[in-house]
């Protein structure tokens, strides 16, 4: 038996985009080449960026019309509030500053008090030794001389 070749239409179809796709892409390699294509393209690309910039006033300007925030708004609070978080920051610095400066102003009259009770309390506990001593030799001495006069 002789072997038929069945017609597949995705095989021809493949051949078809194959050779289009080599010879268009030989012209459009030789096209890109030109000035002419570069300066095109500049236009192209020129008319794009007037669309876009057209585009983004008339956006900006119908959302200040119905009242909501643009881009630039939201970039221009979200730097404000960075600013109110740096000085923030820097004044709760300050009050820690501060906070330990009184702390240790505090701290050093306190250990002065302390130093004046301590000497205080050292000079009646010496006047208490004091007494003590004497109040020990008086009765002695009284005592002495109760068994002397007997």
């Amino acid at each position: 038996m002789s072997e038929q070749k069945n017609f597949d239409p995705f095989t021809l179809w493949k051949d078809i985009y194959q050779q289009s796709e080599s010879y268009w892409g030989g012209v459009l390699d030789e096209k890109m080449k030109e000035d002419q294509f570069s300066e095109w393209m500049g236009k192209t690309l020129e008319m794009n960026l007037l669309y876009k910039k057209a585009q983004d006033e008339m956006t900006n300007k119908y959302l200040e019309q119905v009242n909501v925030p643009t881009r630039s708004d939201l970039s221009n609070i979200a730097s404000l509030v960075v600013n109110v978080e740096s000085k923030v920051d820097h004044l709760e610095d300050l009050v820690e500053e501060t906070d330990v400066a009184q702390m240790k102003v505090e701290l050093k009259r306190e250990m002065t008090l302390m130093k004046k009770d301590i000497k205080s309390l050292d000079s009646k506990l010496d006047n208490i030794l004091k007494e003590l001593k004497s109040a020990n030799k008086k009765p002695q001495n009284s005592s002495s001389n109760e068994q002397t006069s007997k």
